[in-house]
């Protein structure tokens, strides 16, 4: 008779795991397999890609989790392939063709489009999303035959680049805000165009401040021994590099660990310029507190904590 082994004892691990999503891997399915290689208590994604998709997915651990919102509400980069002259059931490769036109369009042409698609735009959410209707994602109604209406939303879309344009691909880099269906808008390029699209491939190489620049996969985390997997780890503090920062001596810091607000005006404390939201360290060892609130005057309120302050959270 085969004996039960003993579940292996989950540790606390805190950071961030820049992986590099592979295709045709869904972002919940790779973060359990993150969590499993670095035998993780505690683990959270920062907002999905789609399985066809690939590239950066920063995955957080432990402490670093309480700021996932930060990197969900962060302005995303891609790199996309626009398949011009097909249009499929879901707008990308894993679809069914619904339509096939014949693709006769210029450069300038695409120039002239493309410029129509920057700043503030008007995007109607895909059916095959996993946006919920009553406690259902559009998706299950979509598979079903079934087409809801959705309330179109606005984003911006910062930066629209042509990359290259080999009919009938156009390459594009894409800077958006959050909410954005890169799906979408190459269907609606494809339908300004009158020939319609689909996407071909999509990669994101940009979130927040952080890039693919020292990104790894699963299968090279899983290849290397687990004693060096967490040393790819980035420290917490990755999540919050587009804040000020605030540095507190030790009396204070203890103050605001205890959730005390703080009047940094009355003390000799370096502030930022703008007011907002900052990040707080520990001065003596660089240690990150957390985030905190910074108002006029100089009053500092806490915001979110980290509960293990160490060396190896920053």
């Amino acid at each position: 008779m085969a004996q039960n082994l003993p579940r292996k004892i989950r540790v606390p691990v805190h950071g961030v795991l820049l992986l590099d999503k592979a295709a045709g891997q869904s972002s919940n399915d790779a973060l359990i397999k993150a969590k499993r290689l670095l035998n993780a208590q505690k683990a959270g994604h920062t907002g999905t890609l789609d399985p066809f998709a690939t590239g950066l997915l920063p995955l957080c651990f432990g402490e670093a989790t309480k700021f996932a919102q930060d990197l969900l509400d962060a302005d995303k980069t891609y790199e996309t392939v626009v398949h011009l002259g097909i249009t499929t059931e879901t707008g990308d490769t894993e679809g069914r063709s619904i339509s096939e036109r014949e693709v006769a369009v210029t450069h300038e042409e695409i120039e002239v489009i493309l410029a129509r698609f920057r700043g503030d735009i008007d995007q109607t959410p895909p059916m095959y999303s996993a946006l919920k209707r009553d406690g259902k994602p559009l998706y299950e109604y979509a598979r079903a035959g079934i087409t809801l209406e959705r309330e179109v939303r606005r984003v911006t879309i910062h930066e629209l680049d042509l990359l290259d344009y080999s009919s009938p691909f156009l390459t594009l880099r894409v800077k958006c805000s959050k909410g954005t269906y890169i799906r979408v808008l190459g269907e609606d390029i494809g339908a300004a165009l009158g020939c319609g699209a689909h996407l071909q491939a999509l990669r994101r190489i940009g979130v927040g401040n952080l890039s693919l620049d020292g990104a790894i996969t699963l299968e090279t985390l899983a290849d290397m021994p687990e004693a060096e997997r967490s040393a790819h780890l980035a420290p917490v503090d990755a999540l919050l590099s587009s804040f000020p920062s605030v540095n507190l001596p030790e009396s204070l810091a203890k103050r605001f660990l205890h959730g005390q607000r703080l009047a940094l005006g009355k003390e000799s404390i370096a502030l930022p310029e703008r007011t907002g939201r900052v990040r707080v360290y520990r001065v003596s060892d660089g240690c990150l507190l957390g985030t905190a609130q910074l108002a006029d005057y100089g009053i500092l309120a806490p915001e979110r904590l980290i509960a293990v302050v160490s060396a190896s959270n920053v």
